[in-house]
């Protein structure tokens, strides 16, 4: 089974909370007012990349991992 890493360049995040939006299982609005993943590693890609592909400053990539 194939497994996913979600990178995020977090200092650019202008916390627009699309990806929160799209992807709510996956994505939650930090205190700090920009949003974060809960997980890094994922088995699918599901809405991250529907997260990832709707960010205005396109800061998310998701990436397949090699076994």
């Amino acid at each position: 089974m194939a497994r996913f890493r979600i990178v995020q360049n977090r200092k650019k995040c202008i916390g627009c909370g699309f990806c929160v939006a799209l992807c709510h299982t996956n994505w939650y609005m930090e205190k700090d007012g920009k949003a974060s993943p809960k997980k890094r590693i994922v088995r699918a890609i599901g809405c991250n990349k529907l997260a990832a592909d709707n960010c205005p400053v396109q800061v998310i990539s998701v990436i397949r991992m090699l076994k």
